[in-house]
C-alpha cells in the first residue's frame, strides 16, 4: 500500500502539499478574521486570466497566476477602504479579468492545457524544481507573517483602535493582499482555482470553532490542511480520481461534523 511513497512524483507531491496547506492555514485564518474570503475566492479567478495570458504569449501560467493576483491584490487594497466598497471593488477586478480570461483562451490557437489544468489542481505532476519554488514562496510569506503577526491581528480585529495608535492600517491590508495573491498562486498547484476554498478557508473555518485563541486555531489549521492533503493525496493515488475531490472533501466533511458537535459539546460542558 505504501510502495507509492518511492516515486518521484509522489514525493513531490506530499512536501508541495505540505508547504502549501502550511500557508494556507496562516493566511486563511486572517482572511476570515478580516472578512476576506470573497477576495479569496476572486484573487484565484483572477490569477486563471493571467494563466491563460502567460500561455497565450508562451511562458509559464504561474508566472502570469503572480502578476494578476498580486496586481488586483494591491488594486483592491488601494480601492477598497470599507466593507462595502470592498466588496464592490473585487467584483470590478473580478469581472474584467474574467473578459480577459475569455479573450485570451480565444486568442490562443492551441490547446491551452496548461490553463486548463490551473482550474482543477496537477499536485501529481508537480516538478521537483515547482517544489522549490513553492517552498521558497512559503517561507518567505510565512517569515513575513511572522514579522508583522500583532499588528496585522490587531488591525483584523479593531482596525479603528490599531489606527488611532498609529498602525499602518491600509498599508498592512495591502501587503496583506499580497500576501494572499502569493499564496493563492502556489495553492491552485494542488487544489485548483475551482477549489481554492479548500485550503484557504475549509481548515482555518474548523480550527476556529475548536478554539478561540488565534496561535492554537492557527496551529490545528495547519495540521487539518496537511492531513487534508496528504490523506487525499493517498488515497487519489489508490483510487486513481482526482486528489482535489478527496482534499475538499475532507476539509467539508470535517468542518460539518465540527458544526454538529460543538453545540453539543458547550451545552454539556456550560
Amino acid at each position: 500500500m505504501f510502495d507509492v511513497l518511492q516515486y518521484s512524483f509522489i514525493q513531490n507531491a506530499f512536501f508541495a502539499s505540505f508547504f502549501v496547506a502550511i500557508i494556507a492555514a496562516v493566511v486563511g485564518y486572517f482572511l476570515l478574521i478580516r472578512g476576506l474570503t470573497f477576495a479569496g475566492h476572486a484573487l484565484s479567478h483572477i490569477g486563471f486570466a493571467g494563466a491563460a495570458g502567460a500561455v497565450l504569449i508562451g511562458i509559464d501560467p504561474v508566472v502570469g497566476l503572480l502578476v494578476f493576483t498580486i496586481a488586483a491584490g494591491i488594486g483592491i487594497g488601494m480601492l477598497g477602504r470599507v466593507l462595502k466598497e470592498r466588496d464592490v471593488t473585487i467584483g470590478i477586478f473580478l469581472t474584467l479579468a474574467l473578459a480577459f480570461g475569455i479573450l485570451f483562451l480565444f486568442l490562443y490557437r492551441g490547446y491551452a492545457e496548461q490553463a486548463y489544468s490551473i482550474l482543477f489542481g496537477t499536485i501529481l505532476g508537480i516538478s521537483t524544481l515547482n517544489v522549490i519554488i513553492t517552498a521558497i514562496f512559503s517561507i518567505v510569506v510565512l517569515g513575513i507573517l511572522f514579522f508583522l503577526f500583532r499588528p496585522l491581528l490587531f488591525s483584523s480585529f479593531d482596525p479603528e483602535v490599531a489606527e488611532a495608535r498609529g498602525v499602518p492600517v491600509k498599508i498592512l491590508g495591502i501587503l496583506f493582499l499580497i500576501l494572499v495573491a502569493i499564496t493563492v498562486s502556489m495553492s491552485v498547484q494542488v487544489v485548483g482555482v475551482l477549489l481554492i476554498f479548500t485550503l484557504l478557508v475549509g481548515p482555518a473555518a474548523t480550527a476556529m470553532r475548536l478554539v478561540k485563541n488565534p496561535y492554537f486555531a492557527i496551529g490545528i489549521a495547519m495540521i487539518l490542511g496537511v492531513i487534508y492533503s496528504w490523506v487525499g493525496i493517498f488515497i487519489a493515488v489508490q483510487t486513481n480520481l482526482p486528489v482535489s475531490f478527496f482534499i475538499a472533501t475532507l476539509s467539508f466533511g470535517t468542518y460539518v461534523v465540527v458544526r454538529i458537535v460543538e453545540p453539543i459539546l458547550q451545552k454539556h460542558y456550560a
